[in-house]
C-alpha cells in the first residue's frame, strides 16, 4: 500500500513538472515510465524512434532531481541546439549549460561557477571533454544526479555513426562516482543494443522499447535520373516547406545549394569542412526559417529539434539503414507530413565499398554488409515500412503501412512461389555452413562469383538449379523468406543466412508466397542533370530543330554542331523554351550564343507550342549555378588577366591537359573565353589557320577525329585542343 502511496507521489510529482516547466499536460508512449525508473535509481536503456520525445527522459528527471546531471553528446551543434530549447522553458539560463572545447576561458568559468552553486540542472558534456582529468576531479567533487548517453549507437562498431570516444564512457562515469546510468538512441539492432548493454555495463538495466514504426513518414526511393531536376521540382511544388537534403561529401553539398539558390530557393549548405560561425548561421537559419532548405553531409542533424521539417531527401544513398532511419526520421516529428525522398545508382555503393579497401578487414567486412543491406531495401519491391522495421527487430504488417510507401502505393508485379521458395530453403539446408545472400542467390543463379569458385561451390550438383528463374528473383525470394522468418540473417557472422525454427514446418506443410519483383535500377542511369536527355523529349519537335539548325549552319557556312549540339537540341525539345532569357539556361547555351543563334529556335518553339496546344513545364527549367565550379570561375578570371596557362593550373593544382579541358568545359556552357595572347606565343599563325580551317568544315568537333584527320599533317594534340577552343568560341558565342 505504501510503495502504491510513493508511486503516485511521483506520479503526481512528474506531471506537475511536466506541466510547469515543460508546458505539456500529458506524457508520450512509455516516457512517464523510463522518467520513474531514473528517478528510482535504476540503469535505463531506452530505443525510442526520432521524434518520440526521447530528450524528455533525461530533462526532466534532471530537473527535479537534487544535483546536476550529466548528458554526454556527441556533436557541439547537437549540445547547443538542446541548450537552447532547455534555457527556452526556464527563466534561468544557467539551468543549462555545456561543457566543450568551443568555450573560451571565461565561458568555463562562468560554467564551472553555475554547476558550484546548483543553478545548473542538466550539463552537456562531449565525450572528448569528459576524458580530461581535470573535469573528472571537477565533476567528482558534486552532486550527480545521473548520467545520460545520448545517441548511444555512436559507442558500437555496428552502429551507423561509431565514436571511439564512447568506448570509454563507463571508466569515466566510475571516476565521477556511483551513479545511474541512462543510455539512449533512435536507432539499434539487436547487435548494436548487446554492444551498449556490455560497454556501458549495464546488465540490469530496464529496457525501454518503443515501436520504430512513424506511420506518418512516406518513404520513396528513386533511380538517381535527373535527380537535380527532381529535387527542384519537388521542391518547387512544396515551396515554403521545410526539408533537408542530405548528399556523401562537401562539394556536392555546395554545388547543390548552389544550383538551388540559383533557381530562387533559399538554401544553404552545411558540412563539417564549412567555418565554424558560417555552420552555427546557416543551422540557426534554418531553425529560425529564414531559409528553407540545408544540404547537408551527416555532419547536420542529430538532435535538431525542428517539429515542422516536411521532406528529408537523400541524393546520395546513407552507408547503413540505421543512417537512413534516423535521417529520415527527422521529418514530421510533429505527427504531421513527412516525405523521404532518396535517389539511388549502385554504383554509388561501389563508391562507398571503394572508399573503405584501406579500412582493417573487420570494418571492411562490416562496412559492406551495412552497405548491402541499403541497397537491398532500395532494390526490393517488399514494402519499405516492413524492411525497414523487420531490420530493427520488429514484425509489421504490410497492410498496415496504408501505402505510405512507393512499393505499397504503386505495387511491383508479383509471383506466387511455392515450389520454388522450398527449392531455396532445401539449399540453404544442405549446406553445412552459413552463407550470405549474395552467394546463394548467385548459387541458384548459377552465376559463377569468386565466393563461390573459393568454395568450390559451382562443382555441386545444386550449382545453376533455378538458372531460368533468374538472379533477380532469388534475390526477391531470398528477402521474402526473411521477413517470413523462413530463414535468419546472422549479423555477427557477416550477415549469413541459416534455417529458422519456421523452416521445418514450413517444408512440412508449404503453401504460397507472393514475391514481388525487384526494381531494375541498372537499367536506368544518370548523367547529371545537365544534359539529360528525357522520356518527356519532344521528337517531331527534334525534327524540325535540327532541320532548322542544318539551315542556318549552310546560310551561314558553319558547321551545324557550332550551332548547337544535339544535348542543346534535345533539351529544347523538352522544356520547350519561348523566350532568349529561358534559352540561355538549356544546357550548352550561354547569354552570346542565345543572342547570336537562339532567335529563330525561340520563334519555332513558340510557334509549335501553339499550334500543338502544349502544356509547356516551364516551371521546371532548372538553372545551373553560376558557380557550379569554383575551377572555372577561376580559370574565366585568369584568363582575363592573360595568365599563362600553365600558372592557371598551378594555382588550382590542375595539369595543363587539365586546364585545357576546363576550358572547353566552360565554352560548352556557352561562355566566350579569349586564349589568343596563349595562342599567339605557343602557335605559328600558319598552324592555327590550317586547323581553324578544318574544324570550320568538319562535321564534328570530337578531338579523336580531329587527330585523325590533322596528325599527318605533324600537329600535336595540344595545337588542336586550342584552336578547337579558339573556333568554339569565336564561332559559337
Amino acid at each position: 500500500m505504501a510503495e502504491g502511496l510513493v508511486e503516485t507521489k511521483i506520479s503526481q510529482q512528474l506531471r506537475k513538472a511536466l506541466r510547469e516547466f515543460f508546458g505539456f499536460d500529458r506524457f508520450k508512449g512509455q516516457q512517464e515510465a523510463i522518467i520513474e525508473s531514473i528517478c528510482e535509481g535504476n540503469d535505463t536503456f531506452v530505443i525510442m524512434p526520432t521524434g518520440a520525445g526521447k530528450s524528455l527522459c533525461y530533462q526532466l528527471p534532471a530537473v527535479i532531481s537534487p544535483g546536476t546531471a550529466i548528458i554526454i553528446s556527441p556533436l557541439i551543434a547537437l549540445m547547443k541546439n538542446q541548450v537552447d530549447a532547455v534555457r527556452a522553458f526556464s527563466g534561468t539560463d544557467g539551468i543549462a549549460e555545456f561543457l566543450n572545447s568551443s568555450l573560451t576561458k571565461a565561458d568555463l568559468k562562468r560554467v564551472k561557477a553555475n554547476v558550484d552553486s546548483g543553478i545548473t540542472k542538466m550539463l552537456y558534456v562531449a565525450p572528448e571533454s569528459l576524458v580530461k582529468q581535470e573535469n573528472l576531479d571537477f565533476l567528482h567533487e558534486h552532486r550527480i544526479s545521473f548520467v545520460a548517453v545520448d545517441e548511444a549507437h555512436c559507442i558500437s562498431e555496428w552502429g551507423h555513426d561509431f565514436r571511439p570516444e564512447y568506448r570509454n564512457i563507463r571508466q569515466m562515469v566510475k571516476a565521477i562516482g556511483d551513479v545511474p546510468i541512462i543510455a539512449l538512441t533512435a536507432t539499434a539492432t539487436e547487435k548494436v543494443q548487446n554492444d551498449i548493454i556490455k560497454n556501458l555495463q549495464m546488465a540490469d538495466a530496464r529496457l525501454f522499447k518503443s515501436s520504430f514504426n512513424r506511420p506518418n513518414l512516406y518513404y520513396e526511393l528513386r533511380p538517381k535520373v535527373d535527380a537535380i531536376k527532381s529535387i527542384v521540382r519537388y521542391i518547387k511544388d512544396n515551396a515554403g516547406k521545410s526539408g533537408i537534403i542530405y548528399t556523401l561529401s562537401r562539394k556536392k553539398t555546395e554545388e547543390l545549394a548552389e544550383i538551388l539558390r540559383a533557381n530562387d530557393i533559399k538554401a544553404v549548405p552545411y558540412h563539417a569542412g564549412l567555418d565554424s560561425a558560417v555552420r552555427v548561421k546557416n543551422q540557426d537559419d534554418f531553425l529560425m526559417e529564414e531559409i528553407d532548405v540545408i544540404v547537408a553531409t551527416i555532419a547536420f542533424g542529430m538532435g535538431i529539434d525542428k517539429p515542422d521539417v516536411r521532406f528529408v531527401i537523400h541524393y546520395d544513398i546513407p552507408k547503413s539503414i540505421e543512417s537512413y532511419y534516423q535521417e529520415t526520421g527527422r521529418a514530421g516529428r510533429d505527427g504531421l507530413e513527412g516525405v523521404c525522398m532518396a535517389f539511388y545508382d549502385e554504383r554509388d555503393a561501389e563508391k562507398l565499398q571503394k572508399f573503405m579497401k584501406d579500412k582493417p578487414v573487420a570494418e571492411r567486412e562490416v562496412g559492406n554488409l551495412l552497405i548491402q543491406e541499403v541497397m537491398s531495401l532500395a532494390e526490393s519491391g517488399l514494402c519499405r515500412r516492413q524492411q525497414i522495421l523487420h531490420y530493427f527487430g520488429e514484425e509489421f504488417e504490410e497492410s498496415r503501412c496504408n501505402k505510405m510507401c512507393d512499393n505499397c502505393r504503386n505495387p511491383m508485379p508479383t509471383h506466387s512461389v511455392l515450389e520454388e521458395m522450398c527449392l531455396l530453403l532445401r539449399t540453404v539446408q544442405s549446406f553445412q555452413k552459413s552463407f550470405t545472400l549474395r552467394h546463394l542467390s548467385h548459387f541458384l543463379a548459377g552465376d559463377l562469383i569468386p565466393e563461390i569458385e573459393d568454395y568450390g561451390h559451382q562443382k555441386l550438383a545444386g550449382f545453376g538449379i533455378g538458372r531460368e528463374r533468374g538472379l533477380a528473383f532469388w534475390k526477391a525470394t531470398l528477402r521474402v523468406a526473411l521477413l517470413h522468418n523462413l530463414l535468419h540473417k546472422d549479423i555477427e557472422q557477416y550477415g549469413t543466412l541459416r534455417v529458422t525454427s519456421k523452416t521445418s514446418a514450413y517444408l512440412a506443410d508449404p503453401y504460397s508466397i507472393k514475391v514481388p519483383e525487384d526494381h531494375r535500377f541498372d537499367m536506368v542511369r544518370d548523367h547529371d542533370f545537365e544534359g539529360q536527355r528525357s522520356d518527356a523529349l519532344d521528337q517531331a519537335l527534334l525534327d524540325q530543330l535540327k532541320d532548322l539548325r542544318k539551315r542556318l549552319a549552310k546560310e551561314k557556312s558553319l558547321p551545324p554542331y557550332v550551332i548547337f549540339q544535339d544535348p542543346s537540341l534535345e533539351e529544347m525539345a523538352t522544356i520547350y523554351p519561348t523566350s532568349l532569357n529561358e534559352m540561355q539556361q538549356v544546357v550548352g547555351v550561354g547569354p552570346g550564343k542565345a543572342l547570336k543563334f537562339g532567335k529563330p529556335f525561340v520563334e519555332l518553339i513558340s510557334k509549335y507550342v501553339d499550334d500543338n496546344e502544349i502544356d509547356r513545364p516551364a516551371d521546371f527549367v532548372v538553372k545551373s549555378s553560376a558557380a557550379k565550379s569554383g575551377n572555372r570561375v577561376f580559370i574565366i578570371g585568369a584568363i582575363d588577366r592573360k595568365l599563362p596557362l600553365n600558372e592557371i593550373g598551378n594555382n588550382r593544382g590542375l595539369t595543363y591537359e587539365q586546364v585545357l579541358d576546363e576550358i572547353k568545359g566552360v565554352v560548352d556552357s556557352g561562355t566566350k573565353v579569349n586564349i589568343d595572347y596563349h595562342i599567339q606565343s605557343a602557335l605559328d599563325q600558319d598552324i592555327v589557320d590550317e586547323i581553324y580551317q578544318y574544324f570550320r568544315s568538319a562535321e564534328t568537333d570530337d578531338l579523336q577525329v580531329a587527330y585523325q584527320h590533322l596528325l599527318a599533317g605533324d600537329f600535336t594534340e595540344e595545337e588542336i585542343q586550342l584552336v578547337r577552343i579558339k573556333f568554339l568560341s569565336e564561332q559559337a558565342h
